[in-house]
């Protein structure tokens, strides 16, 4: 096991690159079953989470070869067997991504329920659902999904949530499906629509991408390709927050301004002003952060949703961002209900937050944060809580980095060359 310590209260200053888009290259990896043909992927994070991906595809049989440091060709040509290794699987949650491509090309799946992080309960039901639209036979046990179909057809489909990952199931099983499938009220997050435009340059047909209702025109088989991944909008938006609470300079270099605009308007709300200079943002430093209350004085929310509105997996930073903000700000997780207990570590650090339910918190603030002994709770938690060490008086430890660690590459490194003072230890 290993751990961060952080030496607090140091300004930052210079330019980070952030890593491809984890929630694009998890299922860009698992598209990969649906061909025999090699497909190389670039702008790929080198992470936990891709890793294990990888692993699982090689203990199936299936070639996976480094060509570069961020760029991977994969051959599933060599998968015949639909039973995935139960260990590895039960360490993402990305394993589910699966279950769409071996039906449609081997006629079945078998795979235990998948790992991830603990923020709550994080329904399957919209997968299998569109699944059994498509013609899919589902049998759920006790310790393993067993889902099969000797032949896909395709359906208009109206999923029951706009789940992201469900979504991706549904699009790479209906690209192998007999005939036309309609999937409405699809999500249409960056990285879902990236996934889309892969597989069309492997033969799909598919249009409507960017919105909520996507049309497949199913093909007989894909072919390989090339793709390369974003740049992970949710790693931009942990920098935002990382600038802002450190009072650092910063300039995040290689964004995609598109995927920006709520997060960016997010971020002003709570005083933090950023600068789009092309493809690279500019975060000032020594900045105000002061809340911006609503017309009439009235103390603001901030609340995430499905695409285009703010990203749940950024509601930890900034809460993180909004303790060292002038104002109180009322935050609303509607999509998990395990997120927001990462605050008792804020308390423990001198931050003034009331947890009013599994959903909401109330953040008061400027407080000064000290460090503390703490321990990451799943991805943007752990980040949320690197990101206030940085700004804490003190020292800071923070224990269960494999979590952090199956988000963000290299973490470490980049913050050092930034000018943190921040180690990797092994725990004794």
């Amino acid at each position: 096991m290993e751990k961060f310590v952080i030496q607090g209260g140091k300004p930052l200053s210079g330019r980070v690159t952030p890593s491809g888009n984890k929630n694009e290259a998890l299922p860009a990896i698992a598209a990969c079953l649906l061909t025999e043909e090699p497909v190389t992927l670039h702008n790929v994070p080198k992470i936990r989470d891709v890793l294990v991906m990888c692993e699982v595809i090689k203990r199936q049989g299936g070639e996976v070869e480094w060509i570069s440091e961020h760029s991977v060709r994969i051959c599933a040509k060599g998968i015949t067997d639909p039973r995935l290794d139960a260990e590895a699987c039960k360490k993402i949650r990305a394993s589910i991504l699966f279950i769409g491509p071996l039906v449609a090309r081997l006629g079945q799946a078998i795979l235990p329920p998948p790992g991830g992080d603990v923020i709550g309960r994080r329904r399957l039901d919209t997968h299998f659902l569109a699944l059994s639209a498509l013609g899919a036979r589902v049998d759920l046990g006790d310790h393993l999904y067993d889902v099969r179909a000797k032949r896909l057809f395709g359906e208009d489909i109206f999923l029951d949530e706009a789940s992201v990952t469900a979504t991706e199931n549904a699009l790479m099983a209906a690209c192998l499906a007999e005939g036309r499938t309609v999937l409405r009220n699809a999500a249409c997050e960056p990285h879902v629509s990236g996934l889309a435009r892969m597989l069309n340059a492997m033969g799909a047909k598919i249009t409507g991408i960017e919105t909520n209702q996507l049309v497949i025109e199913g093909v007989e088989a894909l072919h390989g390709a090339e793709h390369t991944i974003d740049s992970d909008y949710l790693e931009i938006g942990s920098f935002i927050g990382l600038a802002a609470v450190t009072r650092s300079p910063l300039t995040i270099e290689r964004i995609n301004p598109d995927n920006l605009r709520m997060i960016r308007m997010i971020f002003q709300k709570l005083g933090v002003e950023t600068v789009l200079e092309g493809s690279e943002l500019f975060i000032p430093g020594d900045q105000s952060l002061v809340i911006r209350n609503d017309y009439y004085g009235l103390t603001p929310k901030i609340d995430d949703a499905i695409w285009p509105a703010f990203p749940t997996d950024l509601m930890s930073i900034a809460i993180t961002v909004a303790t060292q903000c002038q104002g109180t700000v009322l935050f609303f997780e509607k999509m998990f209900d395990g997120r927001m207990f990462f605050t008792d570590h804020l308390q423990s650090m001198g931050a003034r937050t009331i947890l009013c339910d599994p959903h909401r918190v109330v953040v008061v603030g400027p407080q000064v944060l000290r460090g503390s002994r703490v321990e990451s709770p799943d991805v943007r938690a752990g980040m949320a809580l690197l990101i206030a060490g940085l700004a804490a008086r003190g020292e800071t430890q923070i224990f269960n980095i494999h979590q952090i660690d199956r988000g963000y590459e290299r973490i470490e490194e980049k913050l050092q060359a930034l000018g943190a003072d921040i180690e990797r230890r092994v725990v004794a």
